[in-house]
């Protein structure tokens, strides 16, 4: 097994994500619906890649799209 395949970041449950914004299910929903937030569904399932998210926040779309809302 080579390194790269050692390093294979695992897919998050809905629950991990939940826990790790300190938000709710339903605000994990909204922002799926209606900002972009990297999800992946998987038969019935919502799957998020940490890093993705972080990139997500880190990358400001959640914060524009949520003040042109509220314009």
């Amino acid at each position: 097994m080579d390194k790269e395949q050692t390093e294979i970041e695992k897919w998050c449950s809905m629950d991990t994500i939940k826990d790790y914004l300190d938000v709710s299910h339903e605000a994990v929903l909204q922002w799926i619906n209606n900002h972009g937030r990297p999800a992946h569904k998987v038969g019935r399932q919502w799957k998020f890649k940490i890093s993705e998210i972080d990139e997500w926040i880190r990358s400001g779309e959640t914060a524009d799209k949520e003040s042109k809302e509220s314009e």
